[in-house]
């Protein structure tokens, strides 16, 4: 599928009615993804051990509304940029927590249920069909772009690991 202008106009549309309460929103949006994959608690250190309530723990308020403007940010500029642009340093970033916290495919698919959702409850007069699979083809545009991310530092963590793991000299079986 192709991010069209019809899907771009969509996305910007419901962003527009959103953003002006991207902080509530977005505590909704990591309360879906919890509701739908409780286990995922285990992956957000601020979480893991808390027992304050999601809706007043300070350091999810602050990661759900950065997580939620970053992916809505992302759909907004998608077919204006031709892709999703995020600066390199914070890409990179984004990879290396993803692999740390053992992000795979399937993480993903959850995130994207619980966009949706959040999406749906915060603009339901809009919401329909062509909204969702605008939507949809934004978040995996982005979704592909972390996922190509985490694989770079994977390859780079595997090859940095193998360099070290072999001593000096041993890797040409030098001196036997």
């Amino acid at each position: 599928m192709t991010f069209t202008k019809e899907d771009e106009a969509l996305v910007k549309e419901s962003w527009n009615d959103m953003k002006t309460n991207a902080a509530e929103l977005g505590l909704m949006f990591f309360s879906k993804i919890l509701e739908i994959a409780p286990a995922a608690k285990e992956m957000f250190s601020f979480l893991r051990d808390s027992n304050v309530p999601l809706d007043q723990n300070p350091k999810l308020k602050l990661h759900a509304v950065v997580v939620f403007k970053l992916t809505c940010q992302s759909a907004v500029q998608l077919r204006e940029k031709g892709e999703v642009k995020v600066k390199e340093i914070a890409l990179r970033y984004l990879g290396s927590v993803h692999v740390k916290n053992r992000v795979v495919d399937a993480h993903f698919e959850i995130i994207k249920q619980a966009l949706l959702q959040t999406i749906e409850e915060a603009v339901p007069d809009k919401w329909n069909l062509a909204m969702a699979a605008a939507w949809e083809e934004a978040y995996n545009c982005l979704a592909d772009v972390i996922k190509a991310e985490m694989k770079s530092g994977r390859e780079a963590a595997c090859a940095s690991a193998q360099q070290h793991s072999i001593p000096h000299g041993l890797d040409k079986m030098e001196g036997l």
